[in-house]
């Protein structure tokens, strides 16, 4: 049974060039191809979470422009509750300008535009319908204040939090984010949190139990193609990554995290969740895009069926 998620965040309009390599500093390289596709770190966790079934209301700013409109009816095919989807007068969207070579790796430059406008206010507008939902996804491509004050709304509303860090904010108080439920960062963020090395993972594992200390909830870091590491009151446990070949890593980071929510939303046990969000994001890297890759529940299914029995639907 799918559950009800709230998604607080970022949406931008991705230009996305491949190129043969990444340029140097300076450097005038010519391109191999370009699209525009439609993302932020909000809208790709809201898109990836609707995409497998959850009912999914979606808190943002659009900008008064054409992407805005496009953003809107982007939102509004994926599934996605648009009555907290609001325009922001005189703002452009959100874009993000970005660049994918040969291995699927990629470099990606941010412009918030109207992602900057979202405030408390527009979070208080939504607490009744935030009060329905299961749990509230959170990232870092909008207003700190605006994150602070939705931790401690949901705290009052009796509802889990899940933040995704992302991208490292610097100034970013945790003592504001005690509470949450799970914070996903991957490695870099991890580092930048805690001021630790994370080259090993005995390293990885000291600074996540640094984060758990500080009562920021369960603590989840990404690995990219080495999984996750999941660690809580209990220990340390290591979530494996599937073997793909990777065709474009961008918005795989997001194919997680949404998809935890999903599975953790319907019910699933967290480990349980864990390894279905690693095996959905492992799917995304071998497709092109960030939301376009999220696969619909059959076509999850049916790469599920085609893996190790570690991995099951």
């Amino acid at each position: 049974m799918a559950g009800r998620i709230a998604v607080i965040g970022s949406n931008n309009v991705d230009l996305v060039a491949t190129v043969p390599r990444m340029p140097a500093p300076g450097e005038t390289l010519a391109g191999t191809g370009f699209s525009t596709g439609f993302g932020g770190k909000g809208a790709n966790q809201a898109v990836a979470a609707a995409r497998l079934g959850s009912a999914v209301t979606m808190v943002t700013r659009t900008g008064d422009d054409g992407f805005g409109r496009d953003m809107r009816r982007n939102l509004l095919a994926a599934g996605i509750d648009l009555t907290h989807v609001t325009k922001a007068p005189g703002l452009p969207n959100g874009v993000a300008s970005i660049l994918v070579d040969p291995a699927g790796e990629n470099t990606i430059v941010i412009v918030a535009g109207a992602n900057a406008a979202l405030s408390p206010a527009d979070v208080d507008r939504a607490a009744p319908d935030l009060a329905r939902c299961d749990l509230i996804l959170l990232q870092l491509e909008i207003p700190l204040d605006t994150v602070y004050h939705t931790v401690a709304l949901a705290a009052r509303l009796g509802l889990g939090v899940i933040l995704n860090p992302a991208p490292a904010a610097p100034g970013l108080d945790l003592s504001r984010l005690r509470g949450l439920a799970w914070i996903c960062p991957n490695e870099t963020e991890l580092s930048q949190l805690t001021g630790l090395a994370v080259e090993t993972p005995a390293q990885i594992e000291a600074a996540a139990r640094r984060l758990y200390a500080q009562d920021l909830g369960n603590v989840v870091v990404t690995l990219g193609a080495r999984g996750a590491a999941l660690v809580t009151a209990a220990g340390t446990t290591a979530i494996p990554a599937l073997t793909v070949a990777p065709v474009d890593t961008t918005g795989a980071g997001d194919a997680f995290v949404g998809a935890f929510a999903h599975h953790l939303a319907a019910g699933n046990a967290p480990e349980r969740a864990l390894r279905l969000a690693s095996a959905y994001a492992a799917l995304s890297v071998t497709r092109p895009g960030a939301q376009s890759s999220y696969a619909t529940p059959d076509e999850f299914a049916a790469f599920l069926a085609a893996q190790p029995s570690t991995v099951q639907s």
